[in-house]
């Protein structure tokens, strides 16, 4: 249900601008308004073209079918995410991308990470995408009517300020497209739970960072139960970020749980 208040706010532009809400009185300018800022914060500040937009969603929010949330939930499970983030980024990147375009935020630790790669691999995409929009954080933040934003972005109570130094090393100024960047910016400060240098360009792209997927990580798993005393034996791999998610997907076929991920080199 869309929320009952008179008026909607604008002024998102991910660097501390206001929140985009729908309301029932929203005009046909400002729910158009929102449609493109759900675009723009979800596919990480894209050019769409006129055949990839999600018209029928789209108008589904319009009529009031679906909330801004829904929406947002079928922006995050379409092709265009899918084959951008999921199938052409390693999987620290695609994880670290999710916090940012559905929470607004970078993720805390490495156990967070840990987690939602494990949700991946193991209950699928979908399943992924849904442990953000369904979440207490989302909920707590989003509602079901306004368009997700950067929160991490200005400093908040109750918040680390490692937390808001790792969110600004997601934002690379308003120009950057998300998809251009491959590999994460965040994988050694989030694996070691150090922090990283607040380095906010005046305007337009950089570089991005050094290579996620030539790092090492040792992946420790439970095995199956053995012998009759039902002891339970544990295994270590050692593999390199580009390799990670074949490893974790051979890991999960044999019936084995991952326990931690962490860096070592």
């Amino acid at each position: 249900m869309l929320s009952t208040a008179p008026t909607v706010k604008f002024g998102l532009d991910g660097f501390g601008g206001q929140p985009l809400e729908l309301w029932p009185s929203s005009s046909p300018d400002e729910i158009t308004a929102i449609i493109r800022a759900v675009y723009r914060q979800v596919l990480g500040n894209p050019h769409i073209m006129e055949s990839e937009r999600l018209v029928s969603a789209e108008s589904q929010l319009c009529d009031g079918s679906i909330s801004v949330r829904e929406f947002v939930r079928i922006v995050a499970k379409s092709q265009f995410y899918r084959d951008r983030y999921f199938e052409s980024c390693a999987p620290y990147r695609f994880v670290e991308l999710n916090f940012k375009h559905l929470l607004g935020r970078a993720p805390q630790d490495q156990t967070e990470v840990s987690i939602h790669i494990r949700t991946c691999i193991e209950q699928g995409y979908d399943a992924e995408i849904d442990s953000y929009i369904d979440s207490e954080e989302y909920q707590a933040k989003f509602g079901e009517n306004i368009v997700p934003y950067y929160q991490g972005a200005s400093s908040q109570i109750g918040r680390k300020q490692v937390a808001y130094n790792r969110t600004l090393s997601l934002l690379r100024g308003a120009a950057e497209i998300d998809s251009a960047v491959k590999n994460s910016r965040l994988v050694e400060e989030v694996a070691t739970n150090s922090s990283n240098k607040i380095d906010v360009p005046a305007s337009g792209r950089i570089a991005g960072y050094k290579d996620a997927t030539e790092k090492m990580f040792k992946i420790v798993t439970t095995g199956a139960k053995f012998d009759t005393r039902r002891r339970v034996s544990f295994n270590e791999y050692i593999v390199s970020g580009g390799k990670m998610t074949p490893q974790i997907q051979r890991i999960h076929r044999t019936g084995a749980k991952i326990v931690s991920i962490t860096e070592i080199a």
